[in-house]
């Protein structure tokens, strides 16, 4: 089995660390690794019996899936921040495979579209499928790209002290174009009506979890753009990830443990200062991040008469949790290369109208899936035949409304009764069928499946209602000054998505950013460390204390 991080016991544990960081998703990973290079012991308590979050890997019946690294764009190139971050906080260990240079193949009833990894390859094949509309692919594209450079101006407070941040959020309407303040449909059809062409432009919503009408154009174009130069997977797997960032956390003293659920902050005069675990075990430290995401650390983590006083819990009123999916993992007998697996990721849709699908999926579960994602991870991976000879997997993901199982809230992991286990297999073999239209060879070779749903993601996650991306991207969950990594609460932090955005990438800036909001005037020294590079110089550091 697949495991990363050291499974906690009192004995192997400090009493007290510099910081303690709940979760071991790629955010608290990031922000971990850049704390320890400038010289913090930090502590990372991870409740599953692997770390990485959804950079995790697991293994079953001689077969090994990611549960969430799907692909990555902009790693493949060494000057991107993202690639830069990821070289600092693994020594540069992480190897990255490019995919095939259509890295989406997106599908609409009996017609299929391909994203062609580059710029100007992706207008091209655009404008040959949509001769007429060329001129609106090239101002979308532009778009892309506009947003792309403003993205750091958009975000600049996340770095900054809660104050400082207050204030630049209330400037950055008069900073920024007003797209960044629309809805994906709204900027769309400022530019096209042809209403296939923003279906086919817009079918990656499934990589932040809302269609074209409620979604932020913003988050739209960050995802869009991420992968426009092409996608790449971790070689070796993405618990790869986990395995290598770890080393970087142990150097200053540190430890990444495992088993480890937090069930509380400890608060004393509105001052965190360590945690209590399930077992009643308390650790200190310094200062305490969450990355358990934003919703369950203040329904479930903070004390209620702690999350009362700083208005926390209604703040809560203004997002919502984003969308439940089932992920059916799939073992086939034969190479990827016999059973012709491609490299592209597969995005499947009934119709063109993506809103309408969603509308009519959630209030009819026998109507077609508004959209089955399917990913080939054991062909993206070139050292998974010398891991697996002659065995591949695929993973297939399609959205569902959390309420469909809540008949077995609260029950236990593998123990949820035939009549579950029905339901299940029903939308295995549906999610099987949309693979076989598409590749009906692999039908032959089916060898083991297994699916998960919103309650093994809230099992083995923690998350609230089975959510895969935080809280929901649409225009009004970037308004909110409040989702910031410092809280009212002095030495308390948030990282991960919620702070900034959806995906590996968007934790992993979460990360980023909630270091430097640690670190305040001392955040140049990490500044420093990304020009650098992995093997510079560690300076030391003391984390500022909230204000």
């Amino acid at each position: 089995m697949v495991r990363t991080g050291k499974r906690y016991r009192k004995s192997r544990a400090d009493d007290h660390y510099d910081v303690i960081i709940v979760g071991s998703g790629i955010g608290g990973l990031c922000n971990a690794a850049l704390l320890s290079l400038v010289g913090k012991k930090v502590c990372v308590l991870e409740q599953h019996y692997t770390a990485g979050g959804y950079t995790h890997s697991y293994e079953r019946n001689g077969y090994e899936w990611d549960v969430g690294v799907h692909y990555i764009g902009e790693v493949h190139k060494p000057w991107s921040m993202i690639r830069r971050v990821f070289d600092l906080i693994s020594d540069g260990k992480i190897e990255w495979a490019e995919m095939d240079p259509c890295y989406d193949r997106i599908f609409i009833g009996d017609d299929s579209y391909d994203f062609i990894a580059g710029k100007e390859p992706f207008i091209n094949e655009m404008a040959r499928r949509f001769p007429s509309e060329e001129d609106a692919i090239r101002r979308y594209v532009d778009l892309l790209y506009s947003v792309s450079r403003r993205i750091p101006k958009f975000f600049a407070g996340q770095a900054l002290p809660k104050i400082a941040a207050w204030a630049y959020h209330k400037a950055r309407r008069f900073l920024l174009p007003d797209y960044f303040f629309k809805t994906t449909r709204e900027v769309l059809e400022s530019l096209t009506q042809n209403q296939r062409l923003i279906s086919v432009l817009t079918a990656q919503w499934g990589d932040y979890g809302l269609p074209p009408t409620t979604s932020s154009f913003m988050m739209h174009a960050m995802v869009a753009k991420h992968y426009i130069t092409g996608g790449n997977y971790p070689v070796g797997g993405s618990w790869r990830i986990a395995e290598e960032i770890i080393p970087v956390i142990r150097r200053s003293g540190g430890e990444v443990f495992t088993y480890a659920q937090v069930v509380e902050v400890l608060v004393r005069s509105n001052r965190a200062y360590g945690v209590r675990l399930s077992n009643g075990d308390e650790l200190q430290a310094d200062a305490v991040v969450s990355d358990a995401g934003v919703i369950p650390t203040i329904k479930h983590l903070l004390p209620e008469s702690v999350a009362a006083k700083g208005e926390l819990l209604k703040k809560l009123e203004s997002v919502a949790l984003s969308a439940s999916h089932l992920c059916l993992y799939a073992g086939f007998h034969g190479s990827p290369e016999s059973l012709g697996m491609p490299k592209s990721n597969f995005w499947i849709y009934p119709s063109d109208d993506h809103d309408g699908n969603v509308a009519r999926f959630m209030e009819d579960p026998s109507s077609s899936f508004p959209v089955t994602y399917v990913s080939f991870p054991s062909a993206k991976d070139p050292s998974w035949n010398a891991r697996y000879p002659d065995r591949s997997t695929v993973e297939i993901i399609v959205p569902v409304n959390n309420q469909w199982f809540d008949k077995w809230a609260g029950s236990q992991w593998n123990k949820r009764g035939e009549d579950y286990l029905a339901l299940k297999e029903q939308f295995s073999h549906r999610m099987l069928d949309e693979l076989y239209k598409r590749l009906p060879q692999l039908e032959a070779a089916l060898d083991f499946y297994e699916l998960s749903t919103p309650l093994s993601t809230q099992w083995f996650q923690m998350n609230m209602g089975g959510e895969i991306y935080g809280v929901d991207h649409t225009v009004e969950r970037f308004q909110q000054d409040w989702l910031h990594p410092v809280t009212p609460i002095k030495n308390f932090y948030l990282t991960g998505a919620d702070v900034v955005t959806a995906g590996v990438g968007g934790a992993l800036m979460g990360g980023v950013m909630t270091s430097f909001a640690m670190l305040g005037k001392e955040g140049y020294k990490l500044g420093r460390l990304l020009k650098r590079g992995p093997h510079s110089p560690q300076p030391q550091a003391r984390v500022r204390e909230a204000g």
